[in-house]
């Protein structure tokens, strides 16, 4: 009798019950974290779909920078002019392929081999000096993401890259990419960078003005600060080398 007058005690059965609320209010909340998770990348993917035909005004990367100078300058303005694919020199082309992503009209977004030198060279230099990213990566990161580096901006980054090979053609990305890249301080595309350094337009660029332009592209900033560098010198004469390589979509 003292045994079943204690197990009817409340106590006994309500932790029982406590644990499975809780589990049903955890199953809820991975149901709506994953519906809100689908809903983005949705939102993400329908913006793609539709900049297949339609020019994006601004990156999340530009708009990010422009907060930046109005920080300091708040009146301050980027340069930046879209112009279409057939506009841009065939020079500045192949003279960013060469330079950022040689395989780019091969590969479906990632360059396995050149992220694994990346990731080697990084590790004999204990630092982070090379990214091996592709044209494709880097116009995802800069159409959608922030510059910070942790596993899930990557792993976001991998994910729209993915969208960006499925919904657009390879003319269509570099048509963008070349429109949208940073190339100095404020300073935004080819057109805008075409006149910001030699005073005339992106059509007009000649290979050693594109080559220049494109061994600028991993540090713009400092480059427009320090336009004579020995290093800049030197790697413009290593695109120059490779462009009669590259292929151009």
């Amino acid at each position: 009798m003292a045994r079943k007058a204690a197990s009817n005690r409340p106590g006994d059965r309500g932790a029982p019950g406590r644990l499975s609320a809780l589990g049903r209010w955890a199953a809820r909340a991975l149901v709506v974290a994953g519906a809100l998770f689908v809903a983005y990348e949705l939102s993400i993917l329908a913006r793609i779909v539709w900049w297949r035909d339609h020019n994006p005004e601004a990156t999340a990367f530009m708009q990010a920078r422009l907060d930046k100078l109005r920080e300091k300058k708040p009146g301050a303005q980027l340069k930046h002019q879209w112009v279409p694919y057939a506009r841009i020199s065939t020079p500045l082309k192949r003279a960013v392929i060469a330079a950022e992503d040689a395989k780019f009209s091969d590969h479906e977004g990632f360059d396995w081999e050149a992220m694994q030198k990346a990731w080697e060279k990084n590790q004999q230099r204990g630092k982070v000096v090379a990214g091996g990213s592709t044209i494709s990566q880097q116009l995802a990161k800069n159409l959608f993401l922030s510059g910070e580096r942790t596993p899930w901006r990557k792993a976001q980054e991998a994910m729209i890259t993915v969208m960006l090979e499925n919904a657009m053609d390879k003319r269509r990305i570099l048509e963008i990419y070349l429109n949208v890249i940073e190339w100095g301080d404020g300073v935004f595309g080819a057109e805008a960078a075409a006149r910001h350094y030699y005073g005339t337009s992106a059509s007009s660029l000649g290979p050693e003005q594109a080559a220049r332009l494109a061994a600028m592209v991993p540090n713009p900033r400092f480059y427009d600060r320090n336009r004579k560098t020995p290093w800049l010198d030197r790697k413009t004469q290593i695109v120059l080398s490779r462009m009669g390589a590259a292929e151009v979509p």
